[in-house]
């Protein structure tokens, strides 16, 4: 859904709603420090300790 926001917090990936309510988490076993949108925007790269992860998504971000 647009407007939904994905940001690094504890535990991995956190996914917000528009207004706020926290969807769920991505949970990525490691500490995390940042995650973009990647190749047509539906991959979501997340940096994690000494991991480079990619999530293959039903949604597409926006990419910078």
């Amino acid at each position: 859904m647009d407007g939904n926001l994905f940001a690094t917090g504890p535990g991995g990936v956190c996914v917000f709603a528009r207004d706020g309510t926290h969807l769920g988490t991505i949970a990525t076993g490691e500490a995390t420090a940042n995650c973009a949108w990647g190749d047509d925007g539906s991959s979501l790269y997340i940096t994690a300790d000494m991991y480079l992860l990619r999530v293959k998504t039903s949604t597409k971000g926006k990419g910078s």
